[in-house]
């Protein structure tokens, strides 16, 4: 028997949450499970369609954003009282071959637009005097591994942006946290296999075995719905006093 959210002791009713990368993958994950526990979720993605029909099946609302136009993402208003920071891309290449330009939108979209978004709603949350902001970073946020250059500096800037927000917000009721999952059975995950493959020069059907899950205790890819609870148990009442921390869900890697 699977628990709902609310029996689970999260009440979100009567909260508006924002998550970003919500159309698919960790984003939808959390969608679901804070519409379960009742919030008003809005539903972030530049997929406009897989925004849409993930807002029509939790009853949300899709809000159609790029995270790599900074100067939109700027300008715009955003109020919630929650801030999911989750949207993410990958690209896998030895730094020497690593385009800059790619490595810039990589910051962009992992590190300035969750600052935006950040800056943006902490006032809201100030004057209610309570908020929750959750960033989805990675193992790779303590950990490092080659041909990631970008993703692992990106995510690591991430967690001291993160740790900055709770010492600031926890005069005024706001937590701020970082889950570290390792991978998790995503399209950014599977989109990735192939540059893997190549880079390490092994067929794509090793990619898992042999790249990912290496340095795992447990072999297996984590699962959307298993991000998106502690995710969703940052934002309760239980979790008020967690804040500035990193969750590991990495299946033991980051114990070597």
């Amino acid at each position: 028997m699977t628990l709902s959210a609310t029996a689970r002791g999260t009440d979100l009713k009567g909260r508006t949450a924002l998550i970003t990368g919500a159309a698919s993958g960790i984003g939808a994950a959390c969608a679901m499970s804070f519409a379960e526990a009742g919030a008003h979720v809005l539903v972030a993605d530049r997929d406009a369609d897989g925004a849409a029909r993930v807002a029509a099946s939790i009853g949300g609302e899709a809000l159609v954003i790029d995270l790599g136009d900074l100067d939109a993402l700027a300008a715009g208003t955003f109020d919630a009282d929650i801030l999911v920071n989750n949207a993410g891309i990958q690209t896998v290449a030895p730094i020497v071959d690593f385009d800059p330009l790619v490595f810039r939108r990589m910051l962009d979209i992992m590190v300035t637009a969750p600052f935006l978004l950040t800056r943006a709603v902490l006032p809201g949350m100030y004057a209610r005097g309570w908020g929750r902001i959750v960033n989805i970073s990675s193992v790779h946020g303590i950990r490092a591994s080659e041909f990631k250059s970008a993703y692992v500096t990106a995510k690591h800037a991430l967690e001291g942006l993160s740790k900055v927000t709770a010492l600031e917000g926890a005069v005024h009721g706001v937590t701020s946290n970082c889950l570290n999952p390792g991978y998790v059975r995503t399209p950014l995950v599977e989109k990735q296999i192939a540059d893997q493959a190549r880079v390490h020069g092994i067929p794509e059907s090793e990619v898992i075995e042999k790249v990912m899950l290496v340095e795992s205790a447990i072999k297996r890819l984590l699962e959307p719905g298993e991000v998106a609870d502690l995710a969703l148990w940052l934002c309760g009442d239980t979790a008020a006093s967690v804040t500035g921390a990193s969750y590991a869900m990495d299946g033991g890697w980051s114990a070597r």
